[in-house]
């Protein structure tokens, strides 16, 4: 439930048709600081059901002209809207940190991202097209169009509240699709921002509508219109799962779910580096990424080894707000949040698996007003306990010992996801082997589990996708084009 906050923070509004207006509930939610609670960021709109319907009618509306509109218009709209970003990089860094968290280099590398992201498609959404087909008959061309599919809706989660949109909106928009675009309710305001620059940009109006609000009010609504041709969501399995069984037959859908994600240690590995990948894998960011390293799946004989360099380096981290230089550990993003990693750390211990560090909420001093943990490593755990199978979405780290490549190999498996994997080996042959052997989407050697390209596939297999359509890379403009295709006779 949202409730009104009375506050001297701005007031946003929805953007429906190209018009800002607020939200027929004439309700209100506040987007609050994870480092200072008290502080609220930004009002916004409660929407409504009704709200998302007049969106997606819009969008509707809007379809056939901005699908005949050049590729090239398109482009300079795109173009104009990163120059945007990049001219407020540092404001939207700031607010960035205010409302999600992360530390504010962190903000202003996504928000110029961001931006590289909008200059990306627009260069490659005008060279996507079809194709010719050699055939037999000399007086008949065959060939294939991609033609855009409608209105897309776009939900996106709080993590990476402006490079996840940025990565889902782009394609859609360029490739000649219309947007209805719900933000997560824990960060609105760098996304309004996204939207302001796309607005800057000159997209005519109904091309892009935003609204904001729980989606337990208006989740259902952004998926089971019938003028709603694509879902593109990032976020938990379980909301996935709702989505999938809520959209018609004939809507597709691109999904970006959960991950348990493991990095195997093998004993051949540079311990140091292993140590290294596992901290900024496990606990950057606080943890709150779907790539992030949960699982360190580390061979028998340098365990303790890698341990005291684990350990070494976690007590070496900074905690505070991501306005303070150095800090790695963040606020999380929200009391939710904070609720359900500290379940996490007590499930821990109530199966049985060792504390070897953390595992504390961190109330004193300046801590006091914001959702810090601390971060927290497990060892002697099992591949069956919940801390190794379940997404924690925290810093909190499983520790499981493996004695061989194949047992290593078996554990990581061994869980419904198949996001990102990592291995640390000098081993070239075993490099190879587990890039064929290990379930995932994402594969890395001797890097950290997280983080992708810009211009690469990303994605997920198992629960931890739908499996169809990639993100990212010019393979993140597949799904949002249909082909057609068309046999002329002369």
């Amino acid at each position: 439930m949202f409730h009104v906050i009375v506050a001297k923070a701005e007031r946003y509004k929805n953007l429906i048709n190209g018009q800002w207006e607020e939200s027929s509930s004439e309700k209100t939610f506040g987007s609050i600081n994870p480092a200072n609670k008290e502080e609220v960021v930004g009002v916004f709109q409660a929407s409504t059901k009704e709200d998302v319907k007049r969106a997606i009618e819009s969008a509707d509306r809007a379809f056939e002209s901005w699908a005949a509109t050049a590729p090239s218009k398109r482009a300079a709209i795109l173009d104009k809207a990163a120059q945007y970003l990049i001219d407020h990089a540092d404001q939207f860094a700031e607010e960035l940190t205010r409302e999600e968290g992360k530390p504010v280099n962190a903000a202003r590398g996504e928000v110029i991202r961001s931006a590289q992201t909008l200059k990306y498609y627009a260069v490659e959404g005008q060279s996507h097209s079809g194709e010719t087909f050699p055939q037999d008959d000399p007086d008949m061309d065959v060939s294939t169009r991609l033609e855009p599919l409608g209105v897309i809706s776009v939900i996106t989660p709080w993590n990476f509240p402006l490079s996840i949109p940025a990565r889902k909106i782009a394609p859609a928009l360029i490739t000649g699709n219309t947007v209805v675009f719900k933000p997560s309710s824990e960060t609105p305001l760098v996304a309004y921002r996204l939207v302001e620059a796309l607005v800057h940009g000159g997209l005519p109006q109904g091309v892009l509508n935003f609204v904001t609000g729980h989606s337990s009010d208006i989740g259902d609504s952004l998926v089971d219109h019938p003028a709603v041709k694509a879902v593109t969501f990032t976020g938990s399995t379980g909301a996935g799962e709702r989505i999938q069984r809520n959209v018609s037959f004939d809507t597709r859908t691109q999904m970006e779910l959960g991950g348990k994600n493991p990095l195997i240690v093998m004993e051949d590995a540079d311990i140091e580096l292993a140590a290294k990948l596992t901290v900024n894998g496990g606990f950057n960011l606080s943890g709150q990424a779907c790539t992030g390293t949960s699982r360190v799946i580390v061979m028998k004989e340098v365990k303790e080894k890698f341990l005291k360099a684990l350990l070494d380096k976690t007590k070496s981290l900074k905690m505070g707000s991501g306005f303070e230089e150095g800090v790695m550990i963040c606020p999380l993003a929200s009391e939710k949040q904070l609720k359900n990693v500290l379940k996490y750390i007590d499930i821990g211990k109530q199966e049985g698996a060792s504390l070897l560090y953390g595992g504390e909420h961190v109330e004193e001093g300046d801590f006091s007003k914001g959702y810090y943990v601390s971060p927290t490593i497990f060892t002697d755990v099992t591949p069956s306990m919940r801390i190794a199978q379940e997404e924690i979405f925290g810093p909190v780290i499983a520790v499981i010992e493996a004695s061989s490549y194949e047992e290593a190999v078996r554990i990581a498996n061994g869980v419904e996801y198949g996001l990102s994997a990592s291995i640390v080996t000098t081993n070239l042959k075993t490099a190879q082997r587990f890039t064929r052997d290990i379930k995932a989407g994402t594969v890395k050697v001797n890097r950290t589990t997280t983080g992708n390209l810009m211009n690469a596939p990303f994605g997920g297999i198992k629960k931890s996708s739908t499996s169809t359509f990639r993100e990212s890379g010019r393979a993140g403009l597949d799904f949002f084009t249909q082909i057609k295709t068309v046999y002329v006779g002369y």
